[in-house]
Order: C-alpha cells, then structure tokens, then sequence
C-alpha cells in the first residue's frame, strides 16, 4: 500500500483517515494544530504519523478535508509544497443558512480550489457527496469524482477503491460544480425530514 497525505483534523478528515487505515495504506496526518494532528494519529494507530504542516507531504495523493472557507489559504500555506501532487478537495462550498453555494457564478470551490494552487498540483473533487459518519459506517459507497488530469484521476479511483468504494468519474473539474450542487441536495434532503443516514448511489446496468 502507499502513503496518503491528509491536510485537516475535523470530522471529515476523520472518517476518511478511518477508512484509509482501515485499508491499510501508511497516513500522514497534517494540521495547523500539531496537537490535533498528533491525537488524530495516535487513535487510529496503524503506523499512522504527524507530519509538518506546510512542509511538503510525504504522500503522492493529499487530501485537503478543511472547511470551503479556510481551504485556499491552507493551500498557499503549503504553496509549491505541494507540486506534483494529486491534491483531492473534498468541501462544500455551502452558505452558512445553507441556501446556496458560495462560489463564484460558473465556477465550484474546486475550481477556486485549483487557482489558488500553484501549477503543479491536480484537483481532484471527490468524497463531498459522502457524509462523514455514513462513510465511517464502512460498506460499498459510490465515490463520485472530478478533475482534468488523466493521471491524476487514474491514481484517485484506484484509491477509492482501496477503500472499498466504487469510483464514478463525472468528467472534467467544472463538473465539480454538479457534485457540490449535489452535495447541498444531500444536507437538504437531511435537513427536510430524510435524515442524515443517506447517500446517493447509481445503479448501472
């Protein structure tokens, strides 16, 4: 198995680390609070580490599991630290009344995401339409994605699979905007009497 690079300490960035050792690749753990961090390592076991924030990730794939708001600057916190890697956004850029996205008209928080980023780094949507505490749960849950490098998004669903995921490509990084749309459908279909145990699975026959 190889090293995954997380970027974030919060709920999300839990579950999927949960899910990560759980398949048994070797996780970096990065924060802007090494405390965290550290704890985060420490309850999941496995050979996991604490990493340097800001200073280059050990793992080919990092995932950014911060909050829409905070995630361009920790991307210029690491700056060209994180050239040549795959880098997976995994947010919802929602309103904070939830009544909308935050992003700019014809843009998703990807795409903001990926200008923030310096040349070298490939986005790659993926795990916004997944709760965290479903994800947790373990079972076989359609991962959606989205990028522009071909590489980069070979390297993203042979990981998702690892997991125990099924992988679905959407297509191309504007195609981002759909799965966060999507993703605010989910909170709202929780919100309005659904409940938070759902997720969105495509059957293909």
């Amino acid at each position: 198995m190889s090293t995954i690079s997380i970027i974030g300490s919060g709920t999300m960035a839990t579950a999927i680390s949960g899910r990560i050792a759980q398949a048994g690749h070797t996780l970096e753990v990065l924060s802007r609070d090494p405390a965290k961090a550290q704890a985060l390592a420490d309850k999941l076991a496995n050979g996991a580490i604490a990493g340097t924030y800001g200073a280059a990730p050990t793992g080919d794939i990092v995932i950014l599991a911060v909050p829409y708001g905070s995630a361009a600057a920790v991307v210029a916190d690491f700056g060209k630290a994180l050239d040549g890697k795959t880098l997976i956004d995994v947010s919802n850029p929602v309103a904070p009344d939830m009544s909308g996205l935050v992003t700019p008209a014809g843009s998703s928080g990807a795409q903001e995401i990926a200008k923030a980023a310096s040349d070298g780094v490939h986005v790659v949507k993926a795990f916004n339409t997944l709760f965290g505490h479903v994800l947790a749960k373990g079972g076989q849950l359609d991962a959606f994605f989205a990028g522009d490098d071909a590489e980069a998004k070979a390297r993203v669903a042979t990981f998702l699979e690892t997991l125990g995921l099924r992988p679905r490509d959407v297509g191309a990084l504007p195609m981002a905007a759909t799965l966060e749309a999507l993703g605010l459908m989910m909170i709202g279909l929780a919100k309005n009497g659904a409940g938070w145990d759902l997720a969105v699975r495509v059957d293909i026959g």
